[in-house]
């Protein structure tokens, strides 16, 4: 990125900003982790006067923005998520990428804290400059991603960074919101952690661009085995293009073997999807997505913050529990208050 073109555009992009705002914007734009960490931690800050300065600190970036490739990363715990990523991400950086991982931990369903780990497992990956590791709390958000994850994406790019890898928390049906925000979403898998069957059913095996079976070095036999039984599981589905077809992969990230062969598929894939424009099509799917998203994130906010829900609902909710009403009757009424 050219850094000087870069900061006039930026500055003509951010006009009207406050001028703690534009140095924010300024400072993105010149690769300052500093400054890269603040905007994120602004962009995640749930209070409203800090909602509506990240929407206009996005709005400024979001031209220096679309230039990566976005990569999702899930599995099961012990899959070696972590360990994965940090060799692939020192691969990358040797071949001259800098790289963002935004590591989402799951948070406390009766705490609400989270251990945010990820930095202390990519130990040598976080000593790099060319890395930049964000470990954020999924703070009860579906598809295992935070609720910033999307704007956290668009910073990294702004920023110049080449690759943004997002690593999310478990494996569920609700792995499509990353899936849906991404270019290519990789499935790790362990050898002896289930038949072909179990992963159909699973769900995520419909979604994932790439399977990837780690550690292979433990037991080449079953790696090999797993991976014979998964290429056969996803004939048996319909590919979600019509020009690609996931590649079933096995690596051993501690051992640095299958690294090279993976970020290969990465490149084909990239190259297949944008020679059939489904790539940019897909982004341009995923933006809309994500606006409509924002708007039932906002209403159901506007829902729980209306005076009048607050008082009725909890007697409405004790009605519909009791039964001395029907859902549907009680649903109106809740929402006929947001019309006064």
């Amino acid at each position: 990125m050219d850094q000087s073109s870069s900061k006039s555009a930026g500055g003509a992009a951010a006009a009207g900003l406050a001028h703690a705002d534009q140095h924010l914007v300024d400072g993105v734009l010149r690769g300052h982790r500093r400054a890269l960490a603040k905007t994120i931690t602004l962009v995640e800050s749930t209070r409203s006067d800090h909602q509506r300065r990240a929407r206009q600190v996005l709005a400024a970036l979001l031209p220096h923005t679309g230039r990566t490739i976005r990569v999702g990363i899930s599995g099961a715990p012990g899959a070696g998520k972590s360990t994965f990523i940090e060799t692939l991400g020192i691969h990358l950086i040797e071949a001259g990428r800098r790289v963002a991982v935004l590591a989402v931990d799951p948070s406390s369903s009766v705490s609400g804290g989270s251990i945010l780990g990820d930095k202390t497992r990519m130990e040598m990956l976080c000593q790099r400059d060319e890395a930049f590791i964000r470990p954020s709390p999924s703070a009860g958000s579906l598809g295992g991603v935070a609720d910033k994850t999307r704007e956290a994406m668009l910073v990294c790019e702004a920023a110049g960074f080449d690759v943004i890898i997002v690593e999310t928390v478990g494996v569920g049906q609700s792995e499509t919101t990353v899936a849906g925000m991404v270019d290519v979403f990789v499935l790790l898998q362990l050898p002896n952690a289930g038949d072909d069957l179990q992963a159909i059913k699973k769900g995520i095996v419909e979604i994932a661009d790439l399977v990837v079976f780690n550690k292979a070095d433990i037991d080449e036999r079953a790696a090999a085995f797993a991976r014979g039984q998964m290429r056969a599981a996803l004939t048996m589905l319909r590919s979600s293009s019509p020009n690609w077809r996931p590649p079933v992969l096995t690596v051993s990230a501690l051992a640095k073997r299958g690294i090279v062969e993976f970020w290969s598929e990465i490149e084909r894939y990239r190259t297949t999807m944008m020679a059939s424009g489904e790539f940019d099509a897909k982004r341009r799917r995923q933006a809309v997505d994500w606006m409509w998203n924002l708007i039932d994130s906002g209403l159901r906010h506007h829902f729980h913050s209306h005076p009048a829900v607050r008082s009725a609902l909890p007697t409405m909710s004790a009605d519909v529990a009791e039964g001395r009403t029907t859902p549907g009757a009680a649903a109106a009424r809740l929402l006929a208050y947001l019309h006064h």
